[in-house]
């Protein structure tokens, strides 16, 4: 099934590497091999994960030979590179485990990616005598390992990666071996490919939120300095100023409010993401004191800027609900924050708040360009923003209505928006009593 060619590795020539080149035709297994690649077909396709794909693999194998290792590596950094990804076996403890990486280049593995051919070496002890320099070779070794069998993983005559067996028997490993090897690795390629790829976009975005995280942290305690020490100049705490200079550094003052305004919702957002905003729920909480008036209390200062008239609707006397406050303010300073800077001047912002039915309802409403019926699926997603000449005039990061969905969704809630084009738009949440977390 496999021309094979010898390579001595020691003075007496004793063929312990083997590089084998498969014929392009397989097949002749044996029922319980067939069984085993039908077995797999079936795994790879309804795979939920590559860690269980592996997994199975790695027990199947173990049936056919005296594999006691199975390992995954894939090739990094537009080919320089080769990286464990996954690895199991019969003992501990594993040395070469995952996150061990080293250059393709100068390695005996670059030859087994160019040529697409798998390699056996039966002696490992005897090829690490001849290759000192081979780090991996001295690691496995001390792991026990003896044998191994490597194979390249190609997905549409690219290469991607390494699929390993490895044993602590020497010799283990024939051409027979390395059929099988061969085509339990054609089954696995693609679909550890696409797993691989979901894993490291979901790393680089969990990265990119902490790191946007930690620029928005470092950013917001000499921004607050700024706003407080400027608000303390234009009112006088220092002497008096001149009618142009306050008016210049209440502009900084205003341009460092927005920044920081900015800087609170990718924090949020960065929370949101990185799974560490969970809903915390408190009952008995006052819905107009600790939510809607501190609420307010934040953009009272943006509201008086734009003259604007706020009009509050609450029941009378309403119950208290449960619910985490602190996520249930974000909401509400992003609604009424948007009202007021999509609002028009001198407008109304107009405030409702029911608890009845089992749920409990706050709608925030605007006088103001409002949005076409054509723009309404871009609200609620990240980074969206409603592409309209009046809205586009206004600063905007399209963060904070997708947090407001994402705290509402934790609260088992919903949020939506309704809009007359050129009159109003209103954006209303409703969560249920008790919240259900958790819940779609």
């Amino acid at each position: 099934m496999c021309d094979e060619r010898r390579h001595p590795v020691s003075d007496n020539g004793t063929p312990t590497l083997q590089y084998l080149e498969p014929e392009s035709a397989r097949g002749g297994w044996e029922a319980g091999e067939q069984a085993l690649l039908d077995t797999i077909n079936q795994k790879v396709a309804a795979a939920e994960s590559l860690e269980g794909v592996m997994d199975f693999v790695f027990d199947s194998v173990r049936q056919l030979d005296s594999s006691d290792r199975l390992g995954l590596a894939f090739v990094e950094e537009d080919g320089q590179r080769v990286v464990a990804h996954w690895a199991r076996a019969t003992y501990e403890p594993l040395m070469l485990k995952r996150g061990y990486a080293e250059d393709l280049r100068g390695s005996s593995l670059g030859r087994v990616l160019d040529s697409r051919e798998p390699r056996i070496i039966n002696d490992l002890e005897r090829y690490l005598d001849a290759h000192p320099g081979s780090r991996s070779t001295r690691i496995i070794v001390r792991e026990g390992v003896r044998s191994s069998m490597t194979c390249p993983l190609v997905v549409e005559d690219r290469p991607i990666g390494f699929l390993f067996r490895s044993s602590r028997t020497p010799g283990a490993y024939a051409k027979r071996h390395v059929a099988m090897h061969l085509a339990i690795a054609e089954r696995l390629s693609q679909a550890v490919e696409k797993a691989y790829r979901i894993e490291q976009l979901a790393a680089a975005n969990r990265a990119y939120f902490e790191t946007l995280g930690f620029v928005s942290h470092e950013l917001r305690s000499p921004l607050s300095s700024l706003v407080i020490n400027g608000r303390a100049l234009t009112g006088g705490y220092l002497g008096e100023m001149d009618p142009k200079h306050r008016d210049k550094v209440g502009g900084m003052v205003t341009k460092a409010e927005y920044l920081l305004g900015l800087i609170e919702e990718y924090l949020s957002l960065a929370r949101v993401e990185s799974g560490e905003m969970k809903a915390r729920i408190e009952g008995q909480v006052d819905i107009v004191g600790t939510l809607i008036e501190k609420s307010i209390d934040i953009i009272q200062a943006q509201l008086e800027a734009k003259h604007m008239t706020l009009v509050r609707e609450y029941a009378q006397s309403p119950t208290p609900v449960a619910c985490d406050p602190s996520l249930m303010r974000i909401v509400l300073v992003n609604l009424l924050g948007n009202a007021v800077k999509y609002g028009d001047e001198g407008g109304e912002v107009r405030v409702r708040a029911a608890c009845e039915d089992g749920r409990v309802s706050i709608a925030v409403r605007n006088t103001g360009p409002g949005f076409p019926p054509s723009e309404r699926d871009k609200l609620f997603k990240r980074f969206s923003r409603i592409q309209t000449p009046e809205l586009m005039k206004r600063k905007g990061s399209g963060i904070g209505l997708y947090t407001s969905w994402r705290i509402i969704q934790a609260h088992g809630g919903r949020i939506q928006a309704e809009s007359e084009h050129g009159a109003w738009a209103e954006f209303s949440f409703t969560i249920p009593q008790p919240p259900r977390t958790g819940q779609r």
